[in-house]
């Protein structure tokens, strides 16, 4: 156990990446549910890839609310984590906004969103918790 009590922003980013892994799974499973759906099966290019993005949805999804458990315990693996995968979403959105500028304020805001997870993972209170 944490000597240092959790701090409300790893809390708060714990929670958020918790509802992120369950919308994974949640859409997943819908999209399993639309193999019967002739326009769904064909935007994915055959049931067979519907049926393996829906797994691979489930999985992440799976494997993030892991890591959302591992944030609320102090896990230093689960904040790392955490961190590379925002670093990535940074690194995508601000090439989607320079390739696609007409949805380049949805990739602000993307950016916008996980600065503010970073920033609350490595405040001075969660290098304590984390540290413990």
């Amino acid at each position: 156990m944490n000597a240092v009590g959790r701090p409300g922003g790893v809390t708060f980013v714990a929670v958020l990446t918790w509802i992120s892994g369950l919308l994974d799974v949640i859409g997943g499973t819908i999209l399993l549910f639309q193999t019967s759906v002739a326009a769904t099966v064909e935007q994915f290019g055959g049931a067979s890839q519907l049926i393996a993005s829906a797994i691979i949805s489930i999985l992440i999804g799976v494997v993030v609310i892991a890591v959302a458990g591992g944030l609320l315990r102090g896990s230093s693996g689960a904040r790392l984590i955490v961190t590379i995968l925002q670093v990535l979403s940074i690194a995508s959105s601000i090439f989607l906004a320079i390739a696609y500028p007409a949805g380049a304020i949805g990739e602000y805001f993307s950016i916008l969103f996980s600065v503010i997870v970073l920033a609350f993972l490595w405040s001075g209170r969660a290098n304590a918790f984390f540290r413990d």
